[in-house]
């Protein structure tokens, strides 16, 4: 079964809805929380994630506490836009474990990256000596975030 031919259902927004808020209760709280038995509560979760609906567990971590307090969202334009110098591009940064978030945009922009650094200097030292060094950027603009008013992964 595609993923694109499943639809879900409203147990299968709620179990989605629980596990986003929550990933490590068990199937039997899961369960119990949306009035099914665990085993078909279970099935759900393993057809959610073999279907990719269900993409990965993960921790929350607070960038703070972990020495990367500073961000950036970084805009940026190509100079050159075909498909090989995009794919270089998105290939180098892809690889750059300081950008967390990375999406191609429309307008005058062809990417955004969300970068987090443990302040100013190194963030000048990752943009001058990984980012600024790959091939194909023509125009940047970096935008400095002051405060986080909310930050979430939960989609539903």
């Amino acid at each position: 079964m595609a993923a694109e031919n499943y639809s879900l259902d409203e147990k299968d927004l709620s179990i989605l809805r629980i596990l986003q808020k929550d990933a490590k209760l068990s199937v039997r709280d899961v369960a119990a929380k949306i009035n099914l038995s665990s085993t078909p509560t279970h099935e759900r979760i393993k057809r959610m994630e073999k279907l990719g609906v269900i993409k990965e567990y993960t921790a929350v971590v607070d960038r703070k506490k972990v020495n990367k307090g500073m961000m950036v969202v970084c805009m940026i334009a190509l100079n050159v836009h075909n498909k090989k110098t995009a794919g270089r591009f998105i290939e180098e940064v892809g690889k750059l474990k300081e950008v967390v978030e990375f999406y191609n945009i429309s307008g005058d922009f062809d990417f955004m990256l969300k970068i987090l650094a443990p302040n100013m200097d190194e963030f000048h030292e990752f943009f001058v000596n990984k980012l600024s060094e790959i091939e194909g950027i023509g125009q940047t603009k970096s935008i400095f975030v002051m405060n986080s008013i909310k930050e979430s992964s939960q989609i539903l």
